[in-house]
């Protein structure tokens, strides 16, 4: 399912797949990609991935995880590659905010990716197969 080809970003609501027992095959097919990233070493995260992630799985979801849990799955994941934004990362988001029309929030998303030299971005929330500022948009779900 992962591209085979250098570092590969992981947004936020994949994550959530992958920790929402609830959500069916989206839950097994986010787990098996986030697994196969972990295993191979090239997943990429950003703080603001790591704090959304636990906000929704401990507030959102069907079946929330207690925040001692989340917090021990965020301890585990900051082993993978993380990108920290500073002001300069929010300024660049808000030019691809406005070059793409894309929500600041996607945005920011595309600029870590871009940041950290990920080839794909793995997401639901833009269209599959887009390229944004280099960095090719992937749907594991489609």
């Amino acid at each position: 399912m992962s591209d085979n080809n250098g570092w590969q970003f992981v947004d936020t609501n994949i994550l959530i797949y992958a920790h929402d027992t609830s959500a069916g095959d989206k839950h097994v097919r986010a787990k098996n990609l986030v697994g196969e990233l972990w295993d191979s070493g090239r997943g990429c995260l950003s703080i603001q991935v790591l704090q959304e992630f636990y906000v929704t799985v401990v507030q959102k979801l069907p079946r929330p995880i207690k925040p001692e849990m989340a917090a021990a799955i965020i301890a585990d994941l900051s082993q993978w590659r993380l990108h920290i934004p500073d002001a300069d990362d929010v300024l660049e988001a808000i030019e691809i905010h406005r070059r793409n029309g894309l929500s600041f929030w996607d945005a920011m998303i595309i600029c870590s990716a871009k940041k950290m030299g990920c080839s794909v971005l793995f997401t639901e929330d833009l269209n599959s197969g887009q390229l944004y500022e280099g960095v090719r948009v992937q749907n594991p779900f489609v």
